[in-house]
């Protein structure tokens, strides 16, 4: 493929282009002195010419963005005409002329070098004027400045690009000089047939241009009827969090508002909830801090040339979690009234919010990425401001209330609303003259009087368990039989120093007798010795007799006649050891007066001391037993516990004993669940049903205001 060098230069040994057979422009290479033409070298020039033009063709049709094709294009432009450079142009709405790509663009046409690059200027302001292609030869034009011309050494070959029919650049090669004028038509007709592709693009480029604006506006005003359809600030975040990545084209979107000096994140796009505890979701509001109280947008592309150290610090933090390679974070302003214009810097408010938009993969700040954020930001920042002016007005869940019902007040309801009012005025004057029955509401257990617990004295292994489940029990009868090993081996070691203690007395005694003759220093330490083993003695006697009372205390007898109610009591003890004060057993007399315990809650407990002080006797009670429940019974209170206590769910509870005729009550179960109700008087009926919430506002609201 024909190519041009590094400095532009084409690598062939150029002589006069000569036209092939088909008009494409062919380069001859240095040939052989017998024939002016190597016929293979312009066959195979010809098929690489070929090549470019159908790569340009490609090209053409292809989606590139503008500057892009450009460079493509020309650079295979040059290296089909071998040339020494080229240049395309372009005029955008009248203006001056804009280089939109080179390849070793003469010093003579740079920008500094006056008045020689201004009648380069006007040469091809005539190309774009006209339309016309046209070839400029070297050193050609008149020798005043302000007339075009071309103050090279090279021959110039130009043709126009064309969008809907108007010139709109220009393409221009840089040629060396010396081909003939066929070879140079040939330049040229290649040229343009190279700017119609050109202008192939062009024509398609501005159609994508234009449906991709079209389908931006659609976008954009399906966006706007969505962002200003509210007028709650959290649901307008997430619409624009959510519709704004998708206008934008990010991959994810973030709204952040104002509480103060910081920003807190109210919405994600993609996520109904936040937790505002999270590490991401904290630096990130950190970094929308500092950036907003700069007050201009912010953008990361992994470059920090222009990032201020404040910003720097919190941005680190948050890349190293968040692991974003493009950040884009504009401050949402709240529009003025009073200025027709964006007011200035100075003149600006605080932003109230922050968009994000954030890039995990791609690492370009795209120019059209850039302007819909800032778009979108433009419009979000309008709808948030009139969300949170509109929350912000004094008691508007109320007025909001009164605007929804102003539907009582019409002609057509006014009667039904008044009756309602009347109804409504009756039923609470009725609740406040109308008596009712106060009762209060208690839970309990019923059980015999007489109950008794029956107790380990001491450790030991059961070995005997002579009673069962529901067995009537007379009082010192045996219940259990327990052994401890270590009582045993104790007695038995004391019983035999006993006894050797007591033969060493006698030994004593009988040398005491048989020794009249002995010394009196002999008698006395006989005598000593004597009296030490007879407190010995004592002592023995006394441990073992707190042994053989412990001994007894293995023997557990029944303190009192009752029916053993404890469920399996053999299989639950027997061979099994226990430990001092283990509960063994439980006996009851069931045919003798039973109780009634009543767990009434403390917060109700005002209302019964009152009901007691005014009655002045004690208070009747109603209950139902959970074994009978279509049949209440009657009792009344007898006996008020002094303290509160803790009762299972019932919570702090006071203790109340209630007298009840056992000949009244059907056969009953010990422990049997109760439902009782203390009559505690008469009071109005709006009080009986509501005092419970009127005691909760008291303890809740009331107190502290």
């Amino acid at each position: 493929m024909a190519t041009t060098g590094p400095d532009g230069s084409s690598p062939f040994s150029l002589t006069p282009l000569v036209p092939a057979n088909d008009g494409l422009p062919v380069t001859s290479s240095v040939v052989p002195e017998h024939s002016p033409f190597d016929p293979a070298l312009i066959q195979q020039t010809k098929n690489e010419i070929r090549t470019l033009v159908q790569e340009i063709t490609h090209l053409s049709r292809a989606s590139l963005p503008v500057p892009q094709y450009y460079e493509e294009f020309l650079r295979r432009v040059v290296s089909a005409l071998a040339a020494h450079g080229g240049a395309v142009w372009t005029a955008r709405d009248n203006g001056p002329l804009h280089l939109e790509y080179q390849i070793n663009l003469p010093p003579e046409f740079a920008a500094d070098q006056e008045p020689i690059a201004a009648r380069h200027r006007l040469l091809l302001h005539n190309v774009i004027t006209t339309g016309q292609a046209t070839l400029v030869p070297p050193r050609s034009g008149s020798s005043c400045d302000e007339e075009a011309g071309n103050p090279t050494e090279l021959l110039l070959v130009l043709a126009a690009l064309r969008l809907d029919q108007r010139p709109c650049g220009v393409v221009e090669v840089f040629q060396r000089a010396g081909g003939g004028p066929t070879t140079q038509r040939g330049y040229l007709r290649f040229l343009v047939q190279m700017c119609d592709l050109a202008s192939e693009f062009l024509r398609n480029s501005r159609l994508r241009q234009l449906d991709d604006r079209q389908n931006l506006w659609l976008d954009l005003e399906r966006f706007l009827q969505q962002v200003h359809a509210h007028l709650d600030s959290r649901a307008v975040a997430y619409t624009v969090a959510n519709e704004g990545r998708r206008l934008i084209g990010c991959e994810r979107a973030s709204v952040t508002v104002a509480r103060g000096r910081r920003h807190e994140v109210v919405a994600v796009s993609g996520l109904d909830a936040i937790d505002r505890r999270a590490a991401d979701v904290r630096l990130l509001g950190n970094l929308a801090s500092v950036v907003c109280a700069a007050g201009r947008p912010f953008w990361f592309d992994g470059h920090r040339q222009d990032c201020a150290p404040q910003i720097e610090k919190h941005l680190d933090a948050y890349l190293d979690r968040a692991h974003a390679t493009v950040l884009g974070i504009v401050p949402l302003t709240a529009p003025s009234a009073d200025h027709a214009d964006p007011p200035s810097p100075a003149d600006q408010a605080p932003p109230i919010g922050a968009l994000i938009v954030e890039q995990l993969s791609s690492h370009r700040v795209e120019p059209s990425h850039r302007e819909r954020t800032e778009t979108v930001a433009l419009h979000s920042a309008s709808a948030l401001a009139h969300a949170l002016e509109y929350e912000s007005l004094f008691l508007m869940p109320v007025w909001r209330t009164l605007g929804k019902a102003k539907w009582i007040l019409r002609a057509r309801t006014l009667p039904k609303v008044l009756l309602a009012l009347a109804a409504v005025a009756g039923l609470l004057l009725a609740m406040l003259i109308i008596p009712a029955d106060f009762d209060l509401a208690a839970n309990g257990k019923l059980q015999p009087a007489q109950r008794r617990d029956v107790f380990a004295f001491t450790d030991g292994v059961v070995v005997e368990v002579p009673v069962r489940h529901e067995q009537i029990v007379e009082q010192g009868q045996l219940l259990a039989r327990l052994q401890n090993t270590e009582v045993e081996m104790q007695i038995a070691d004391l019983t035999g120093r006993k006894r050797t203690t007591q033969e060493r007395i006698l030994s004593l005694q009988r040398a005491q007798l048989d020794g009249r003759l002995l010394r009196t220093e002999e008698q006395n330490r006989l005598s000593g010795e004597l009296l030490e083993l007879r407190e010995v003695e004592e002592g023995l006697d006394r441990e073992l007799e707190l042994l053989r009372e412990k001994e007894q205390q293995l023997v557990v007898r029944s303190s009192m006649r009752g029916q053993v109610v404890t469920w399996n009591v053999s299989t639950l003890l027997l061979r099994r050891p226990v430990q001092r004060g283990q509960l063994l057993m439980t006996l009851l007399d069931l045919d003798g007066d039973w109780e009634l315990e009543l767990y009434m809650p403390e917060r109700r407990m005002g209302h019964v001391g009152r009901a007691t002080a005014h009655a002045g006797n004690a208070l009747p009670v109603t209950f139902l037993l959970a074994s009978h429940p279509e049949t209440p019974f009657a009792g009344q209170i007898a006996e008020i516990h002094r303290m509160a206590e803790v009762h299972g769910d019932e919570g702090n509870c006071v203790v109340m004993r209630v007298a009840i005729d056992r000949k009244a009550l059907p056969e009953l179960r010990s422990e049997t669940s109760v439902t009782a109700r203390v009559h505690c008087g008469r009071r109005p009926l709006g009080f009986v049903l509501f005092h419970e919430l009127l005691e909760t506002l008291q303890r809740r609201v009331w107190f502290w205001l």
